[in-house]
C-alpha cells in the first residue's frame, strides 16, 4: 500500500496579486463640503431636504443621502414652498437662485468654491466686454452653470483642438476659462492653440482645472506606468473619473476601466494580471474603495501598497447657516 502523499493541500491556494493604490484618490474637498451641506441641512431642518440635481456624480452617495431624507429633483419648481433646497457641487446658472428667491425658498449653495471662482471670472470678463471661450464638455452641469452666469451669446464653448483651430469668435477682446474637471494634457493643447491664434487673450489668474483633478491625473499616470491594469472607481457621468481612465490609457496601460463598485469588476480578467492599480474619482466615497480592496482579498493572496503622492489638506468652509449645526 503506497504511503500517503506529504503536504497534500486541503484546498486550492489563492493566486498572488499585487494591488497598488494611487495617492491621492477619492473624495476631494469640494465633494466633501457638498455632502456635508446636505447632511447638516437634514440635521438642522429635518427631512425632507431637496437637492437640485445629483449633489455629486456618484450613485452610492446619492442613495445614502436619499435614505437620510434628501429628495433629488431636476428643477426648483419641484421644491415645496416650505422646504429648503441645496444646489449641487457642479454649480447652477444664475437663473436658478433667482427662481428660488422669487418664491422665497430657503436655498443653500453647495457649488464647489473652485467652480465659483470660474463663475466670478466669467462675470468679470463679461463686465469688461470680453467674449469668453469656455473649454469644456457640452451638457455637463458645470458647463451649463458657468454659461448661465452671463447672457446667452457671451460665451463660446470649445470641446476639441479642431474647434479651437477653427472657431471664429466675435471681434473684440477675448478671455478663456475651463471646466475644472478636464484632462490636464488635452486642455493644455487647446490652450496652446488659443494662445497662438489670439496672443492677447486674457488668461485666468490661476489655473481653472482644480487641484484635485490635477493631482489625481498625475497619480494615475504614475500608477499606469508600473501596473498591468488600472481600475478607476467612479460613475459613468463623472467627468473627472472618465478623465482618469483616459490618462491611464495615454500613459500606456491598455487595460484601464471605470467601475462603480466591486460588482462591476471582471474578475476572470483580473486573474490574468499580476499587478493591478486602483484609484477613484473625486466623487467616489472611501467605503467603496475599501469594499473593492476587500473583494480582491477574498479572491487573491493580496499584497497591497500605496504609492507616494500628494497629501491633500484642502478644506472649504460650510455656508454660515450650517457651521454651528
Amino acid at each position: 500500500m503506497p504511503a500517503p502523499l506529504a503536504n497534500k493541500p486541503t484546498k486550492l491556494e489563492k493566486q498572488s496579486l499585487q494591488l497598488t493604490l494611487a495617492q491621492p484618490r477619492g473624495f476631494c474637498a469640494g465633494v466633501d463640503r457638498a455632502v456635508q451641506i446636505v447632511e447638516r441641512s437634514l440635521t438642522l431642518y429635518g427631512a425632507p431636504v431637496y437637492v437640485r440635481h445629483e449633489i455629486v456624480h456618484n450613485r452610492r452617495v446619492v442613495d445614502r443621502l436619499a435614505a437620510m431624507g434628501a429628495v433629488f429633483v431636476e428643477e426648483v419648481s419641484e421644491v415645496p414652498d416650505d422646504r429648503p433646497v441645496v444646489f449641487s457641487a457642479h454649480g447652477v446658472p444664475k437663473s436658478v437662485p433667482q427662481q428660488a428667491d422669487a418664491r422665497g425658498l430657503n436655498w443653500l449653495d453647495a457649488t464647489c468654491p473652485l467652480v465659483s471662482k470660474v463663475h466670478i471670472e466669467t462675470e468679470r470678463h463679461f463686465e469688461q466686454n470680453r467674449h469668453v471661450l469656455l473649454i469644456g464638455h457640452a451638457g455637463h452641469p458645470e458647463v451649463i452653470g458657468t454659461m448661465g452666469q452671463v447672457p446667452r451669446g457671451a460665451i463660446t464653448l470649445i470641446e476639441t483642438e479642431e474647434e479651437a483651430r477653427n472657431i471664429t469668435p466675435p471681434s473684440g477682446p477675448l478671455a478663456y476659462a475651463t471646466q475644472t474637471t478636464l484632462s490636464v494634457a488635452d486642455t493644455a493643447s487647446i490652450i496652446d492653440i488659443l494662445l497662438r491664434r489670439f496672443p492677447d487673450i486674457e488668461t485666468p489668474h490661476k489655473e481653472d482645472i482644480c487641484y484635485a483633478t490635477t493631482n489625481r491625473q498625475q497619480a494615475v499616470q504614475d500608477l499606469a506606468e508600473i501596473v498591468d491594469a488600472v481600475l478607476v472607481i467612479g460613475a459613468t457621468n463623472s467627468s473627472n473619473s472618465q478623465r482618469l481612465v483616459e490618462v491611464a490609457h495615454k500613459a500606456g496601460c491598455q487595460e484601464a476601466v471605470l467601475v462603480a463598485d466591486a460588482s462591476g469588476i471582471d474578475w476572470e480578467k483580473m486573474a490574468s494580471f499580476t499587478h493591478v492599480g486602483l484609484t477613484a474619482g473625486a466623487s467616489a466615497p472611501e467605503e467603496v474603495i475599501q469594499e473593492v480592496i476587500a473583494a480582491f482579498e477574498r479572491r487573491f493572496a493580496l499584497r497591497v501598497q500605496a504609492l507616494d503622492g500628494v497629501e491633500e489638506n484642502v478644506h472649504f468652509k460650510l455656508p454660515r447657516a450650517l457651521r454651528d449645526s
